[in-house]
């Protein structure tokens, strides 16, 4: 099976109002395929509809009109939940269960044996960096950030293949995000698909295979991370940092079309792929000081400011 999570024509209505009702379209024929194996970044401004989307695929909401399938499987169908993980964007539990006391009722739902579910409960409280000496605490103690953790424990209990994550990162310091990133992409290393909406940008080019971006309840991009920040450029662009170089002798000698910006000590020559070896020969026949060669991409931020414009 190709795509772990498949979404067709999906659209969602809300009711609002007292007395007379209007109709508040939250989704709009969302289509969206997921590959298997991957993590999947899903971004979107305030009210794009990310939320509802996670919902309807977990059987929360029902949607107004459209389908999705989970494993091939229709979203109707209560077998797939078994397969499933999710960790919504501000998790709630009974205020006077502990950590523990918590994900042994999940793993006696899920089936899981006695010693199964000692051995899992240890494995994903450590895993998610809560401290052993929190294990008991009741749950209303906790901050935050904490309850983050164990949301994201419980959300991993059943060895899903697919995990639903809902602004994973809520909450969490430098030191917790850093953990949970490297977490989640443990989860990828074990072939389990990560469909992941975050509003943190850095999280999602650091992780994310693929992306799609929600506008007003409507896709307004999607496709691989890297194709889409290097945008509709069928050459990759660079940037090439040198010092100790006569401009205006290397601008003289240079051959092929590049844009030279010269600075205190030396030049910034932006090119296409196909000029940086001619570029670098002609640094060093000019006795020139090679410092960078970056290729030039637009950042996340830039994107998904430019599908809100």
């Amino acid at each position: 099976m190709e795509f772990a999570v498949q979404i067709s024509n999906l659209s969602k209505d809300y009711k609002t109002g007292f007395l007379t009702k209007k109709t508040n379209r939250a989704l709009d024929g969302l289509s969206l395929n997921v590959r298997q194996g991957q993590i999947f970044g899903f971004l979107g401004g305030n009210g794009a509809g990310k939320t509802t989307t996670i919902k309807i695929l977990m059987g929360l909401l029902y949607p107004t009109s459209g389908e999705a399938k989970i494993l091939g499987q229709n979203i109707s169908e209560i077998d797939v939940h078994q397969h499933l993980g999710y960790c919504p964007e501000n998790p709630y539990f009974y205020d006077y269960l502990t950590p523990l006391e918590l994900l042994n009722y999940f793993g006696e739902i899920f089936g899981l044996s006695r010693e199964k579910r000692k051995e899992r409960c240890a494995e994903l409280l450590n895993a998610v960096g809560l401290l052993e000496s929190d294990w008991n605490r009741h749950l209303r103690k906790f901050s935050k950030g904490m309850m983050q953790r164990v949301g994201l424990a419980q959300s991993l209990l059943n060895d899903p293949k697919i995990v639903f994550l809902d602004e994973p990162m809520s909450g969490l310091d430098p030191i917790g995000r850093r953990e949970i990133r490297e977490l989640i992409a443990n989860l990828r290393t074990e072939g389990k698909t990560v469909f992941m909406s975050t509003h943190i940008l850095s999280d999602i080019e650091s992780l994310c295979d693929e992306v799609a971006i929600l506008r007003h309840g409507k896709l307004a991009a999607t496709g691989n991370l890297q194709d889409l920040l290097r945008g509709e450029n069928e050459q990759s662009q660079f940037e090439v940092t040198v010092t100790h170089i006569d401009v205006t002798q290397f601008r003289s000698n240079i051959i092929g079309t590049v844009e030279i910006n010269e600075q205190a000590n030396g030049a910034i020559v932006s090119c296409s792929d196909e000029d940086v070896e001619n570029v670098i020969k002609t640094v060093r026949s000019a006795g020139g000081k090679l410092i960078s060669v970056q290729q030039v991409k637009q950042s996340l931020e830039d994107l998904f400011t430019g599908n809100y414009s």
